[in-house]
This record gives structure tokens, C-alpha cells and sequence, in this order.
């Protein structure tokens, strides 16, 4: 309610009709982009589904007692299957979040490159069109924000350590590679749009996830270890108080980290 009746009485100059006229063209260029290119990792990389269901928990977190639906709408491991919630929470667990920002980068590098008809021309000009849609259009503003959250709390040595787990090593390392990119790329641009580094302008935050981190890394170096031991027992030597362990070290991250999914 709160932020309706500001939005709604909001005396700013500009309304959202103008932030879309002045930046629409660019925006829904940037966004359809980065569609295309998280659909091509999600959906047209050869090996992607396997890299999913060996490189994170999802298995795990099937069993865990969180929801009143089953984390996939069939009996099968598709990714077409799984419910959001499980997907993004798998993601968060092995710290690569990759749903809140993959493709993003790529999104804003093609834009600045290749530009839209009757915008503006060179590579300098756009990037200072998005600079001044970072500082002036709210709804980009908060998009970058939500975005910078997830990338400050992806670890990738972390993520390579659950890549590891694929047994593919070729497959797997070559779809983390391409994960790795796009993040450098994410934390890269942020910068150039912001005007700083992750969460320099909130030391408190900054602070705050540090200290968490050193609780949560552990948890996380803990559960590779246990995901390894009762994968490589397969059934006959499944062992609950590891899998109960394991459903301890998912709950830890989660509380860690929190926006989990």
C-alpha cells in the first residue's frame, strides 16, 4: 500500500509513460536478448540438463519436507518439469544464482555494441543512455539492484567445486566456463552503469554477507562432500544420518543466504 500511494503521488517530473517512450526501444532490446541467450545455456547446450541434476542438490532438496507440491510436476528429470521454486533454490545452493542474472550481461553488451534504429549511435553515447537510465528510471534502478544482491552472493570457486561432481568433466567445465563469463561480464557492466563495485554503496550489507560467508562456505564445501559420498554409494549404500546431513547443510545455506529462492 505503502508504495502505491507514493508511486500514485509521486510530483517527480517524469512518469513511467516517459521513462518508457525516452528508454523502451533499448530496454526491451536488452531484455529480449538476454532471454535468448539464458534460454540457449538452459535449453540448446548439449549435456545442460545433466550438468543441473549432478552439479547442484536438486535431488535433495526433492526430499526435503518445504512445500505442499513436489519440486517437479512429473516423474521425469527434465528441467521443462521442475517447478521455479526448486530451480532457483538449487542454483542459490551451490552459489551460482544464475536465474537472477545470467544473460543480463550479454544483454547490455550486444545493445552497446549494435544499438536499435533512431537511438543513440556510437557505443560511448549508449552507455551513457544506460547510465542515465541506472540514475533516473526507478524500475531499471531497483532491476540492477536485485541483480547485484545475487551477483555478490555468487561464490565461483564454490560453483566449481559442484561442477565437479558431473562426471562429464569436459561437458561440465565447458558450461561452467560459459557461466563464469557471463558473470564477470555481469559484475563488469554493473559497474560501468553504476558507477561502482558490488555493494560499495552499502558497507552495512557488504559487512553483513562476509560475516555470513564464513558460516556458509563451510556448509557449502561440507555438502560437496557428503553429495559425492552418497552419489558414489548409489542405493544400496544410502545412509539417512547422510542424507539427513545433507538436508542440514541445504537448510544452513538457505537461512545464510536467505533471497534463496
Amino acid at each position: 500500500m505503502a508504495a502505491t500511494l507514493e508511486a500514485s503521488l509521486s510530483t517527480e517530473a517524469c512518469s513511467e509513460d516517459t521513462y518508457i517512450e525516452r528508454f523502451g526501444d533499448a530496454m526491451r532490446f536488452m531484455s529480449e536478448t538476454a532471454q535468448k541467450n539464458y534460454r540457449a545455456l538452459v535449453y540448446e547446450t548439449p549435456g545442460f540438463n545433466e550438468y543441473f541434476f549432478n552439479a547442484t542438490p536438486v535431488q535433495e532438496i526433492a526430499g526435503l519436507n518445504i512445500g505442499s507440491r513436489p519440486a517437479s510436476r512429473k516423474t521425469t528429470q527434465r528441467i521443462e518439469d521442475l517447478r521455479a521454486i526448486p530451480w532457483s533454490f538449487s542454483w542459490a545452493q551451490c552459489r551460482l544464482p544464475l536465474p537472477g542474472w545470467y544473460g543480463v550481461g550479454s544483454g547490455i553488451q550486444r545493445y552497446l555494441d549494435e544499438g536499435v534504429p533512431n537511438g543513440p549511435e556510437t557505443p560511448a553515447e549508449r552507455l551513457k543512455q544506460l547510465q542515465e537510465m541506472a540514475a533516473e528510471w526507478p524500475f531499471f534502478r531497483t532491476l540492477l539492484s536485485n541483480m547485484e544482491q545475487v551477483l555478490a552472493k555468487t561464490d565461483l570457486d564454490i560453483g566449481a567445486r559442484y561442477a565437479q561432481l558431473v562426471e562429464d568433466q569436459t561437458m561440465a567445465q565447458d558450461i561452467f566456463k560459459r557461466i563464469k563469463d557471463e558473470f564477470h561480464l555481469c559484475c563488469s557492466l554493473f559497474t560501468q552503469l553504476s558507477g561502482y563495485e558490488l555493494l560499495d554503496h552499502d558497507p552495512a550489507l557488504r559487512a553483513a554477507l562476509t560475516e555470513r560467508f564464513a558460516y556458509i562456505d563451510p556448509l557449502n564445501h561440507l555438502q560437496v562432500e557428503l553429495l559425492r559420498r552418497q552419489r558414489n554409494a548409489g542405493d544400496k549404500g544410502s545412509d539417512d544420518y547422510a542424507q539427513e546431513a545433507i538436508h542440514i547443510t541445504i537448510n544452513g545455506i538457505a537461512a545464510g543466504l536467505r533471497n534463496s529462492g
